[in-house]
């Protein structure tokens, strides 16, 4: 029952947003679709109604596959698209270049090439000495641009930059590929719709992530041309990324997507991020290090606070190097959480 795990602790945490429960209207989705029997591997009834919020959304063509994971999702938008003897271009702080322990480059035998970015956003100003020697037998082709939104450090590409790099991307024949893991937090910031940040802008294909946004386990890859995605399946099935009984996937797409609850969750943790960014100018010792754009906030607090606060609240210590901390709100953290955040700072340096 309910109660079987309830010795347990499960205190809140701003380590990330994957540390969250799943969202309740998802675990609805899962317990409305666990009823008789449906086809397996995408063949169910579930995934057509899925599809059709998927087009609503995003407009149409597209082609969706769903996998367990988003370094799944973004090695297989590479492994579809790139030949072997060609690269990605992807942001020095990207997820595909630093958390993904190599496995873009052992799955698809691409080259990652890491451009430097300023608050983790590539420019085509830093892109452009990347693009060299085409045509050079002994260099890997560039053949991709990775870009994060929002980006590992919040930040959002404005619709005018996703236009200049897709503009590069044209001149040298390159795909757009877009790392989405929190994708509705920049659309919610830009006031933009998802159709307006992927599909009018060029992209190809689109990682979209579930799990940090209150889904299970449920990624989705989206390709704007279905003619790119022709050996998709194959390569998910070799990369172990097809799921048997994708019903529950598309399921908590269905719910995510119908009557736009992912608009809901997106404005309700920038809100939350924005309001403890005001709150902690109460405290002249704290520095909010980047601009507060989606559900993650940086902050630089005195070495001394930090070991207490993370005894009150997790916390990754996102650079060893300048103590600047990442601080991450989930769908279910309440205003009455922060009042909590700032009592345990306040208690924290009155000691």
């Amino acid at each position: 029952g309910p109660d079987m795990f309830e010795d347990l602790k499960f205190p809140m945490s701003l380590g990330s947003d994957n540390h969250s429960g799943v969202h309740p209207k998802a675990l609805e989705a899962i317990l409305a679709a666990n009823r008789g029997h449906a086809h397996s591997y995408g063949m169910d009834p579930i995934a057509k109604e899925t599809e059709k919020e998927f087009k609503r959304v995003f407009g149409e063509p597209l082609d969706i596959e769903y996998v367990f994971n988003g370094t799944g999702a973004n090695v297989l938008a590479i492994k579809t698209l790139l030949q072997s003897f060609e690269s990605v271009l992807v942001a020095d702080v990207s997820h595909l270049q630093v958390d993904e322990c190599g496995a873009p480059e052992l799955l698809t035998g691409c080259k990652l090439i890491p451009v430097p970015t300023q608050s983790a956003k590539i420019t085509p100003e830093s892109l452009k000495p990347f693009l060299i020697r085409k045509g050079d037998q002994h260099y890997s082709q560039p053949r991709m641009l990775s870009i994060t939104q929002p980006t590992e450090l919040g930040t959002c590409y404005s619709l005018d930059e996703i236009r200049e790099l897709k503009k590069l991307c044209n001149e040298h024949c390159l795909f757009l590929h877009m790392d989405g893991a929190r994708l509705p937090n920049a659309a919610a910031f830009l006031n933009v719709s998802l159709k307006q940040l992927t599909r009018d802008m060029g992209v190809d294909v689109l990682s979209f992530g579930g799990t940090k946004n209150g889904l299970m386990g449920a990624e989705a890859i989206v390709f704007f041309n279905p003619q790119l995605s022709k050996n998709l399946r194959y390569h998910r099935k070799q990369a172990l990324q097809l799921p048997s009984k994708s019903r529950f996937l598309a399921a908590q797409f269905y719910a995510f997507l119908k009557n736009d609850l992912y608009k809901d969750i997106a404005s309700h943790v920038h809100s939350l991020a924005k309001n403890l960014e005001k709150r902690l100018k109460q405290f002249p010792e704290i520095e909010v290090t980047e601009p507060v754009q989606s559900n993650a906030l940086f902050v630089k607090i005195p070495k001394a606070w930090i070991k207490p606060l993370k005894e009150r609240y997790f916390f990754y210590v996102w650079d060893e190097n300048t103590s600047v901390l990442r601080w991450m709100f989930s769908f279910d953290f309440k205003e009455q959480d922060l009042d909590d955040i700032v009592r345990a700072i306040q208690e924290v340096k009155g000691k």
